[in-house]
């Protein structure tokens, strides 16, 4: 099969490292979508980006580029569509019981960060779950 402008670059998982996986897991929005994936199987652009909440479409673009890019979905072309699906057997062979760690995590825990002055500021509510 020759590559389409369709087709999009997926990174070989023995040249990602784990920061780099963090970082794409570190971003609510990103962490929400890979449970989403885990959960439900591989779902269209238009159906992650549904769930995803109210979130510019140049903005969940470049979510989707982040985890693509950290090796943690495949970006499918499927017709006028695209599939998006989470590369799971991949990653775990590469970073062993790290998204099961990920995926196990309450939601409670993913408050807001703490800065360097201390916790996060009380005022903030905390991310609906």
């Amino acid at each position: 099969m020759s590559p389409t402008a369709r087709d999009l670059p997926h990174p070989d998982l023995a040249d990602v490292t784990l920061p780099q996986v963090l970082f794409a897991l570190s971003d609510p929005t990103r962490l929400d979508l890979v449970r989403q994936l885990a959960a439900q199987g591989p779902l269209s652009v238009a159906q992650c980006q549904a769930a995803g909440g109210d979130v510019p479409k140049s903005t969940f673009s470049h979510h989707l580029r982040t985890l693509r890019e950290a090796g943690l979905i495949w970006s499918i072309p499927d017709g006028r569509r695209r599939t998006i699906e989470l590369r799971r057997d991949d990653v775990d062979a590469r970073f062993p019981g790290l998204l099961a760690a990920v995926l196990a995590a309450p939601t409670s825990d993913l408050g807001p960060a703490d800065g360097p002055d201390g916790p996060a500021d009380p005022a903030t509510p905390p991310r609906p779950a």
